[in-house]
């Protein structure tokens, strides 16, 4: 009974180790941004996610505004991570810190854009929704700008914009009627506190070792 009872303890133990290694792998494998993952960016310094809806500026390029809200749970902040229009990422692909990439809105099926038109609160420059169904022109593209390899869910990061050289920023600006309350977002010149995004709820689109399988992994917080 001894031996039989040593054995078992010794068959517990051996699988809580391996289910151990395996759900670790797993945490330590899924810790970076993937192509293809659909998720909502909260401004660290003002704890305003990204945001837009189908309200065009008044002003400007009169293109679908771009604003930044506090609800957590409102589903207009939902954006997937995409690669270039001619240089596509691979869905499951880490994004590497440097890498240009574009951020289409889920509701809308427009890019995260940027011009030379200012903004209409802090007369920094516009930032707008542009396209249609996912395409739009190479204004839509901006690069990560991380401390690593790649970037990392919990890694506060900034968005610096390929044509224009701004960064995606949100200085306090807050409108009035018919997005009464929501926040200015708009471009800036330099990297500040205003300007560090980190990645909040989401659906994480795994790697996988077959190619042809890709999982997500679904996480709200």
């Amino acid at each position: 009974m001894k031996m039989e009872s040593r054995n078992a303890v010794l068959l517990k133990l051996l699988v809580f180790f391996v289910l151990w290694s395996y759900f670790e792998g797993r945490e330590t494998e899924y810790k970076d941004v993937t192509c293809g993952s659909l998720v909502k960016l909260m401004n660290t310094r003002h704890s305003v996610r990204l945001h837009s809806h189908d309200v065009k500026y008044g002003s400007g390029s009169g293109q679908q505004s771009v604003t930044g809200v506090e609800n957590s749970d409102d589903g207009n902040s939902y954006w997937q991570i995409r690669g270039k229009a001619n240089h596509p990422c691979q869905r499951g692909t880490a994004i590497k810190c440097g890498q240009p990439i574009r951020f289409t809105h889920m509701k809308t099926g427009r890019n995260l854009h940027t011009h030379h038109f200012s903004s209409p609160l802090s007369n920094n420059q516009e930032v707008s929704a542009f396209g249609e169904n996912g395409e739009g022109d190479d204004l839509d593209v901006w690069t990560v700008q991380c401390d690593g390899v790649h970037w990392e869910r919990n890694d506060a990061v900034r968005f610096k914009h390929v044509g224009t050289n701004v960064f995606l920023s949100v200085t306090g600006e807050q409108y009035g009627p018919p997005i009464r309350g929501q926040w200015e977002v708009h471009g800036m010149t330099s990297p500040n506190q205003h300007n560090w995004w980190q990645v909040m709820e989401g659906v994480f689109i795994q790697p996988s070792q077959d190619p042809l399988h890709q999982s997500a992994h679904h996480t709200e917080l």
